[in-house]
């Protein structure tokens, strides 16, 4: 769901080695059908997400073949088939001001999540929706169910998610879709005055946002009551067991209405997501738009040290290249990333860091600065991997290998989004 806007053209960076362009499982985007009798093929890189082999270890991780982090757009590349929405946003059976607000963003033509989704959002089924980061999942359920609030005042909905940042994204695209219409959000998240929260849970907005961790806090303070939310948003939902939150997860569902209108969106299907679609889900339709592991529009390439060279001396010369204007870096650890950012603001370059142990108002005020092209580079850790939906993001540069393959593709999605060309450059 993105106004249409010219592509930017990325930028070679120095030589690199490069590899001949791994086998792509990518497919068409299908359409949606019944969740059940799908064949799951392996997770990335094994259980683990890794890729053993004659590749690195990454810190804490599994081995991950370098060539995984090559995917080099061919000088002559076919150019793929447009897709087609069955539906303009102007389509919808949803309320004539939320199609104002819509229209007022200059959003026309959905994504296909968003095109495959929001009907069936709309007919109160539960859904199981496959996308690719950057796809526009947040829309393709805010719209259906603030047109659901409209409909029926009454209705309390929670919106799940693994991250502070994720929550704030969606709160920020909730208040653009809700102007002027009389429904609420409150987002409850850690590193931020939960009295506060609390106060705003006293007036009983609509849309509760939050994190596994802040929602137990507020349960055990019996400061909220699940029972009355008769609709729920797990966003991200594989990454939420990545972080261990499932027990949590599982008991939030367990405490809530039975009659209950699920909704699970998520960039990858694992095993445990599917015992928690069969075990919370009823006839879930799946809606699978996924095109592979990792987005077309970002091309990807590693950047090789050479002997004798000191690797951040690499990294200021990539810098300096023209088309490095906003540049977001993954290292690995919290002292790692700060120092990084230190290193690079001492060599000239405009940055910040972000990672867990910094409070939420320092977070905050790092990405707002970024956002606004106030900073050259933003360094992080894998807290900023999913939920950033930050504009304009020319690379990213892993300056650490990640964990895991997952991570990495949620790493780089942070580019190339709406459509947009992106670079991703790997330090291995």
């Amino acid at each position: 769901m993105q106004p249409n806007k010219p592509q930017g053209a990325g930028h070679s960076g120095p030589a690199r080695h490069s590899h001949n362009r791994p086998h792509s499982s990518s497919s068409r985007p299908g359409g949606p059908r019944r969740f059940g009798g799908h064949t799951r093929g392996p997770r990335p890189g094994g259980a683990r997400g890794g890729f053993r082999g004659g590749g690195k270890k990454s810190f804490g991780g599994a081995y991950i073949d370098p060539k995984r982090f090559v995917n080099k757009s061919p000088i002559a590349e076919a150019v793929p088939v447009e897709y087609k929405p069955k539906h303009a946003f102007a389509d919808f059976a949803i309320d004539a001001k939320l199609k104002a607000n819509i229209a007022f963003k200059k959003y026309v033509n959905p994504t296909p999540i968003q095109d495959q989704s929001i009907p069936h959002v709309l007919a109160g089924s539960d859904i199981v929706g496959i996308a690719n980061t950057g796809t526009g999942k947040t829309a393709a359920f805010l719209i259906p169910l603030i047109n659901k609030v409209l409909h029926t005042p009454s209705t309390k909905i929670l919106i799940m998610v693994p991250t502070r940042e994720l929550a704030q994204q969606i709160e920020t695209e909730f208040k653009g879709f809700a102007f002027g219409l009389n429904v609420h959000a409150v987002s409850v998240v850690g590193g931020a005055s939960i009295s506060n929260q609390m106060r705003q849970l006293s007036r009983h907005p609509q849309f509760l946002i939050g994190t596994p961790g802040r929602l137990k806090d507020l349960l055990d303070r019996k400061a909220l009551n699940l029972s009355q939310y008769s609709t729920v948003v797990l966003d991200e939902a594989d990454r939420m067991l990545d972080m261990g939150f499932i027990n949590d997860v599982k008991k939030m569902l367990a405490l809530m209405s039975p009659n209950r209108h699920t909704l699970f969106f998520s960039a990858t299907m694992s095993r445990e997501i599917e015992t928690l679609i069969h075990q919370f889900l009823k006839n879930p339709v799946q809606v699978s738009v996924k095109t592979g592991d990792t987005a077309s529009s970002v091309d990807q390439d590693v950047i090789r040290v050479p002997a004798g060279k000191d690797k951040f001396a690499v990294l200021c010369d990539l810098l300096k290249e023209p088309g490095f204007d906003k540049v977001l870096i993954f290292g690995r650890t919290k002292h790692g990333v700060s120092r990084l950012a230190q290193q690079i603001s001492h060599a000239g370059f405009k940055a910040e860091s972000i990672h867990g142990n910094k409070s939420q108002p320092q977070r905050q005020k790092a990405l707002s600065l970024f956002k606004e092209h106030h900073l050259k580079v933003l360094v992080a850790t894998d807290v900023a991997a999913r939920g950033l939906d930050i504009a304009g993001v020319s690379h990213v540069i892993n300056y650490d290998i990640p964990a895991t393959y997952e991570d990495y593709v949620h790493r780089i999605g942070r580019t190339g989004r709406g459509g947009k060309k992106g670079k991703a450059l790997t330090f291995v």
